[in-house]
């Protein structure tokens, strides 16, 4: 009977673990049905460093989310650079911070200054590009939910910390991720561990002070592919003719990435402990700048011919700049782009037709390979790959059926 009972327990164990795992033969069929779209890709997809997760989303009688989810090529250890996309998990955690500090007169909305007192740690006392001249927490958050503005990601990295970033990331069980270091002020394995002493005022007073930090601590992770190409460009723009290695740099799985923004879309569904520590205006701050244009924001403003209507939004719209945004269609996301990889995690919203699904996909190409030289094939490639993807998936779900059609008000956001 002992036995009988294990052998039914392993059986359901399997059988459950099968059931979690995504589906991967429904996305290959979609992708097949279009060779004029996919064919390319389709047979070279280790060259072009693909991986697909789409899920759908299906509604009960309440309204409560139900996801089955959908894979293509996907495997959390197989490396690609997340650029980025890592900057979405630091926005929330940033926001957490604040809501756990629960220090008097400390907000998101808080003057936030920044000093220095490392090497290569820059000050920071002003920002021309908010309605106060003065820079927040809150302002970072949509320079970089906006555009995706480094500088802004690097305040925010300071300010929680590396340590306290990756811990947060073991937390929410985000285990083929971490992040290790700022963008674009050539970090060294050193300064990255070093975080700089910041300064929160509300008026002239003083409501919160944290001192420089130091991470002793490394986040090991059973990678593959962190070696890549064939050579690349040191820093000093010299030639180097060795594979280009990535093994110290950020990482963030494609399935790490759609759980993310799955508990951060529909917090309802998952167990209280496990949500994020967020205030119904986190929600909306991060809801209403992932989906806005940068065209619709004053403060920052942007110039609409280097930030277009559908900037960055390459997940059903690729990087045209002469299409006019769908009035009935949202695209809340967080998009990467660097090392010819163009990656992006997006959840689509059609207002109209009652059209909901996430769509999470990593594409790469470096026909050369060689790396850090800016020649990567991202308009001939790239941007097609994630258009065409995201319309697909669009036009699938429109014929889908559904039992109970979703009440997306949530999602409609004050621009």
């Amino acid at each position: 009977m002992m036995i009988r009972f294990f052998t039914y327990l392993l059986v359901g164990l399997s059988q459950l673990c099968q059931a979690q795992q995504p589906d991967t033969l429904l996305l290959e069929r979609l992708l097949r049905s279009k060779p004029e779209l996919f064919s390319g890709i389709l047979n070279h997809p280790t060259r072009n460093e693909v991986q697909i997760l789409y899920t759908q989303i299906d509604r009960d009688k309440n309204n409560v989310p139900h996801f089955k989810s959908y894979s293509y090529n996907l495997n959390d250890l197989h490396y690609f650079f997340p650029a980025s996309t890592v900057k979405l998990p630091t926005v929330i955690f940033a926001l957490e911070k604040i809501n756990e500090l629960n220090v008097k007169g400390l907000t998101a909305k808080s003057t936030m200054l920044t000093g220095a007192a490392f090497a290569k740690q820059t000050a920071v006392e002003r920002d021309s590009s908010s309605a106060s001249g003065l820079p927040s927490l809150e302002h970072y958050i949509k320079k970089i939910l906006l555009v995706s503005d480094n500088d802004a990601y690097n305040r925010l990295y300071e300010f929680i910390s590396r340590a306290e970033i990756n811990q947060k990331l073991k937390k929410y069980g985000l285990t083929t991720s971490r992040i290790l270091n700022r963008y674009a002020v050539k970090d060294t394995e050193v300064t990255s561990r070093h975080t700089n002493p910041i300064s929160f005022y509300e008026r002239d007073s003083l409501v919160f002070y944290q001192h420089g930090k130091f991470d002793p601590e490394n986040y090991p992770l059973p990678l593959t592919n962190t070696l890549m190409g064939k050579a690349y460009l040191d820093s000093s723009d010299r030639f180097v003719a060795k594979p280009f290695n990535m093994a110290n740099k950020n990482a963030f799985s494609i399935s790490d990435q759609q759980a993310v923004m799955k508990k951060l879309l529909f917090p309802e569904a998952f167990p209280v402990n496990e949500r994020f520590n967020l205030k119904p205006e986190d929600y909306e701050l991060i809801y209403t700048y992932m989906s806005k244009y940068p065209t619709e924001s004053d403060f920052p403003k942007y110039d609409p011919k280097d930030f277009w209507d559908l900037y960055a939004k390459f997940i059903f719209y690729g990087a045209d700049k002469e299409t006019k945004p769908k009035p009935n269609i949202r695209i809340f996301n967080k998009y990467g782009d660097s090392y010819g990889f163009i990656i992006d995690n997006a959840f689509v919203v059609d207002f109209e037709n009652k059209v909901e699904f996430m769509l999470t996909s990593v594409v790469q190409s470096n026909e050369d390979g060689v790396y850090n030289d800016d020649k990567y094939e991202y308009k001939e490639v790239c941007y097609p790959f994630m258009k065409n993807l995201g319309q697909l998936i669009y036009e699938y779900e429109l014929a889908r059926k559904k039992e109970y059609l979703p009440d997306l008000s949530k999602f409609i956001m004050k621009y």
